[in-house]
């Protein structure tokens, strides 16, 4: 019983919910996560989509939480943005390519084969695993980019929002980005 009331136990939580942001990091983080989907999304809808090129993909709006909202945060930082994708997008792929016919098998390797690799590489960006899972379950306009999703899109849009981050999160006095590159 013991055991149970300490397995359940940790499940309370160790402290009080942080505090709000401040409005300005509130205005700041709206601010670059505008410029930073819009700049992907009007290339994406006036210059790619016509080519059955794609560059908006659903993990990017994750990756904006987290580069415009969390700066401070580890998981922000460039070299996981950047990393966390590509890793992402080579498993993501990969997967599909070798379980086509076993879409569930292909989507659970693609998840967590990504966390491992992020792990390994010290690139965890959370987005990369929802970008590995866009290469299994994203349809035909996904598959017939085949590897070429690592750069486009997976590559491409993650450094046009990081241009867009550096640009932004250090206009203010209060912000510094990025905390680390390496």
């Amino acid at each position: 019983m013991k055991i149970v009331y300490r397995y359940f136990g940790k499940m309370k939580g160790e402290s009080a919910a942080p505090p709000r942001e401040s409005f300005e990091s509130m205005l700041w983080s709206f601010l670059g996560s505008f410029i930073g989907i819009a700049a992907v999304a009007l290339l994406h809808f006036n210059f790619l989509s016509d080519k059955a090129l794609v560059l908006v993909i659903g993990s990017f709006g994750a990756s904006a939480v987290l580069i415009y909202g969390a700066v401070e945060s580890p998981l922000a930082q460039p070299r996981n943005l950047i990393g966390g994708h590509l890793i992402s997008a080579f498993i993501g792929v990969t997967c599909y390519k070798l379980f086509p016919e076993s879409m569930w098998l292909a989507s659970a390797l693609a998840v967590s084969l990504s966390i491992f690799f992020m792990h390994f590489t010290i690139t965890l960006h959370p987005p990369g695993g929802a970008t590995a899972l866009i290469a299994v379950i994203g349809g035909e306009s996904i598959y017939s980019l085949g590897y070429k999703y690592i750069l486009l899109p997976a590559g491409t849009g993650a450094m046009i929002m990081l241009i867009i981050a550096l640009l932004v999160n250090n206009l203010s006095k209060s912000r510094k980005y990025p905390y680390f590159w390496m």
